[in-house]
């Protein structure tokens, strides 16, 4: 994939990150935010994310044209060991591999993270969602019909589950982003574009 890199967000990558995903927000049912956040709003966001999960952007020719992040999948102790991945890619760039790089990515620090599950929520039916899940061997674990309301019609969510660790009986505690080695992240991501 000729022109693209995979590296962590910045602070002053917002601008960028914002504008992908704003079509998702204004076009599409993927997201269920009706109104596209502000540039202060989406990047308090971002920093949020930022200070306990990877946040990747995918550039191509220096341009950020995707992003990945895990997020906290539950608030109470006992889920501190799962994850909630979000991935976007411009319209333009689908079908060149560049979400399956950014989720091998994200998914791949999480395990450094000591995370055992991960989780993948997408409006149904999305065929290209569902089946990036598929590929990464993720498990449809079940579907919440009519759950969201989008452009004058109710939609149903399908969520996907993938474990990540080896659910020991004593596992390691959740490592923030900030404590995993810089070395280490940097290998993950020189390794992502093949």
């Amino acid at each position: 994939m000729k022109g693209l890199s995979i590296r962590m967000a910045d602070e002053h990558d917002a601008g960028e990150v914002l504008s992908v995903y704003a079509p998702f927000v204004a076009n599409t049912v993927i997201t269920f935010e009706y109104e596209v956040p502000d540039i202060v709003t989406f990047r308090k966001r971002m920093k949020n994310i930022q200070e306990e999960y990877p946040y990747l952007v995918c550039t191509k020719d220096g341009k950020i044209v995707g992003y990945a992040y895990a997020s906290r999948h539950k608030e109470r102790a006992a889920y501190q060991w799962n994850a909630e991945l979000s991935v976007y890619v411009a319209e333009e760039y689908h079908g060149i591999g560049i979400g399956k790089a950014l989720y091998a990515s994200v998914i791949e620090i999480l395990r450094a993270q000591n995370v055992q599950n991960v989780y993948g929520c997408v409006t149904t039916p999305n065929i290209k969602s569902e089946a990036l899940h598929r590929c990464f061997g993720f498990q449809l674990v079940g579907v919440y019909h009519g759950t969201g309301y989008k452009f004058g019609r109710w939609l149903d969510v399908a969520w996907f589950e993938k474990h990540t660790g080896a659910h020991e009986t004593e596992p390691m505690p959740f490592k923030k982003i900030g404590d995993i080695e810089k070395e280490k992240i940097s290998s993950i991501l020189l390794n992502a574009i093949t």
